[in-house]
């Protein structure tokens, strides 16, 4: 996505330098030592008083994740999750997602890097942990073997939740990234490369 983006752009490749930066340090009020950053950010009010974002790129639900054969997967709805232990990244609509959502009896889990919440659920920290859905698939397809996808929130997040590129506030790109997002949902690129990259969401039952 960030590469077909940097094409629309008109840059080459050795124009294009890539780093590193924490997810909730990228979401923070200031300058940014980057010009847009591709983490997979929910496009959202709150964060826009500190950021600018693009155009979105990409609709998306939450998922639920634990670990086969435990209780916490054998869940068929929102309701069957509030009384396990649960827990999503800090600062993430994942989080928001339980709090908001599924009221658990407990308070969620809150971890530094999703890579700290994938350990707690493999240690048997938590029962179950949330995440958005295409990051759900590549966890318990390539990560984590031991674990299950328990399904994905209902239909409305899928169409109220959208991934967009992070720019500084009021960032003279903001535009062009856009322009360039929108280009590249006219003429089909998106979906191509939501075909290729991203696991279809159909594939995990809705927990209502």
């Amino acid at each position: 996505m960030a590469r077909a983006v940097v094409d629309k752009l008109g840059y080459n490749a050795d124009q294009v330098r890539f780093t590193t930066v924490a997810f909730n340090d990228a979401l923070k009020p200031g300058p940014k030592d980057f010009d847009f950053d591709v983490n997979q950010f929910t496009v959202s009010g709150d964060r826009r008083e500190n950021v600018d974002f693009s155009s979105p790129y990409y609709a998306v639900a939450q998922s639920v994740i634990a670990s086969r054969g435990s209780k916490a997967a054998e869940a068929k709805n929102l309701a069957d999750l509030a009384g396990y232990r649960l827990g999503a990244q800090t600062g993430s609509t994942s989080l928001a997602a339980i709090t908001d959502t599924i009221v658990p009896t407990t308070a969620p889990r809150e971890f530094a890097t999703t890579d700290d919440a994938k350990a707690a659920l493999a240690a048997g920290e938590i029962d179950a942990l949330v995440v958005d859905i295409p990051t759900g698939f590549h966890i318990t397809e390539n990560e984590l073997p031991g674990s299950v996808i328990v399904g994905q929130f209902p239909r409305p997040n899928a169409v109220t939740e959208f991934f967009g590129f992070v720019l500084e506030k009021n960032s003279p790109l903001t535009a062009c990234v856009s322009a360039a997002v929108d280009a590249l949902y006219a003429d089909g690129t998106l979906e191509r490369l939501a075909t290729e990259w991203i696991t279809d969401s159909a594939d995990a039952p809705v927990l209502e």
